[in-house]
């Protein structure tokens, strides 16, 4: 939310650098008389009420001549609270607009205005369209539940900075994340408030601003005094004005949470939501880039596909809750075996696949191995001591003969089908020369 603290009193002088802020800032900002007439809007709320309006065609009208409220008394409420008690009063509010028939959702902070007296002649309306946001809302609630904070609590960072790259204004938001009181912000170089690598970044795009005059929009990123990554997503403007300094105008927004939601919504897609491993999806993906690399500089790479034996038995006689945790603790098992780099993926209902970058057939024989005497060793349920998990293993190396990821694929899936042919819970390979794969046979 804005602070609105800076807000000079209406009406604006036309080259004032804060009308021009507030043009540029992505919320509604008005003034209304203590009638609920316009006294001051922004380009954004002209653009809102009607096509080609300018702010003399709203001067002297109120929000019902542009917008419909309907039967809703409680903005009605709202409005007499803050002109009658002077209270500062932030919520949410749904308008109809007329101009475009539609009706929008919108997060409203209204403060009320002085004279020299102290006495209330109007108030101050700063609203952010949050209809889109909303509805994205309630398309991942089930998903995230802190997409509401995220969409109601986005905080405005506005500055102004000096072509001496010293800050000329600075609101709370901004003294919050460089964890300085304002005065001690205002006048300082940015190189003070900030690491001075990022704070030269930061000046190369200024300057860039600065010479071309053009208006800049793009994310950036900073650790904030807590060693936090954030990420902001920034609106620069230049300004000159007459006779003074050329100076820079932001209004930036903090978007690190609705990254992190980002990067979750990312991982999802591609883990396995019951085991928490790589899905199908990730896992081939990745399997190809890690084949062409392999291939460029000549890497051993080793795949192993795995089934667990007799799934269905399990799932029939013990029921899908305990399938599922047998599909867990298999996962568990591969986990503690492989290394940091390897991948292990669930690409179908009871199989599994296992990428081993950087190793031949014999390491991989091995660690398959491994991963198979403990998945026997393994008893997942304590109320069904006699439940045991085997799985069965399907090994194959990269030859320099193999044309595609796919190849490598079915000469593990092969080695897989021979496996279980031969009696399950055990590992096969194939040979390099492409003869049958021979068994190598466990103690089952």
């Amino acid at each position: 939310m804005i602070d609105v603290g800076f807000v000079p009193q209406v009406p604006l002088p036309a080259v004032d650098p804060y009308r021009l802020l507030l043009d540029e800032v992505s919320a509604f900002v008005y003034t209304t008389d203590s009638e609920g007439r316009f006294t001051y809007a922004n380009q954004l709320v002209l653009n809102l009420l009607g096509p080609n309006l300018r702010l003399e065609d709203v001067y002297g009208k109120s929000f019902t001549d542009f917008v419909g409220i309907g039967e809703d008394d409680r903005l009605r409420e709202t409005d007499r609270r803050v002109l009658r008690d002077g209270e500062t009063i932030a919520r949410e509010e749904d308008n109809h607009i007329h101009a475009s028939g539609e009706t929008r959702t919108y997060w409203s902070v209204k403060k009320p205005l002085h004279d020299s007296d102290g006495n209330i002649i109007g108030l101050i309306g700063i609203s952010h369209d949050i209809t889109e946001k909303k509805r994205l809302e309630d398309k991942l609630r089930q998903q995230k539940e802190l997409l509401d904070v995220v969409l109601d609590n986005v905080d405005a960072l506005v500055y102004m900075k000096g072509a001496d790259r010293r800050f000329l204004y600075a609101n709370r938001h901004l003294a919050e994340v460089f964890g300085q009181p304002i005065e001690h912000i205002i006048g300082r170089l940015d190189s003070e408030l900030m690491p001075k690598d990022v704070a030269d970044a930061f000046w190369e795009k200024d300057q860039h601003i600065l010479a071309t005059g053009q208006r800049y929009t793009g994310e950036e990123s900073l650790v904030d005094t807590q060693g936090r990554q954030r990420h902001y997503w920034s609106v620069v403007v230049p300004w000159a004005g007459a006779g003074e300094m050329p100076a820079l105008i932001g209004l930036v927004t903090d978007i690190t949470e609705l990254h992190q939601l980002q990067e979750e919504l990312q991982r999802q897609i591609r883990t396995d939501s019951l085991t928490g491993i790589a899905n199908r999806r990730s896992f081939f993906e990745h399997a190809e880039s890690e084949f062409a690399r392999s291939r460029r500089h000549g890497l051993p790479l080793s795949l192993i596909a795995i089934d667990i034996d007799h799934f269905k038995r399990i799932n029939d006689r013990y029921g899908h809750p305990v399938g599922d945790r047998v599909l867990r603790d298999f996962a568990g098992c591969a986990a503690h075996v492989l290394r940091e780099e390897d991948v292990c993926a669930r690409t179908g209902g009871e199989e599994f696949c296992i990428l081993l970058p950087e190793t031949d057939l014999k390491a991989a024989v091995a660690i398959a191995e491994r991963i198979r005497l403990a998945t026997a060793a393994c008893h997942p349920c304590p109320e069904h001591p006699e439940l045991a998990i085997t799985a069965s293993f399907g090994i194959a190396e990269l030859e320099e003969r193999t044309p595609s990821f796919d190849i490598l694929f079915s000469r593990a899936d092969h080695a897989l089908y021979t496996a279980k042919q031969q009696g399950r819970n055990r590992c096969c390979h194939q040979h390099t020369d492409g003869s049958p794969p021979p068994v190598h046979v466990a103690n089952p």
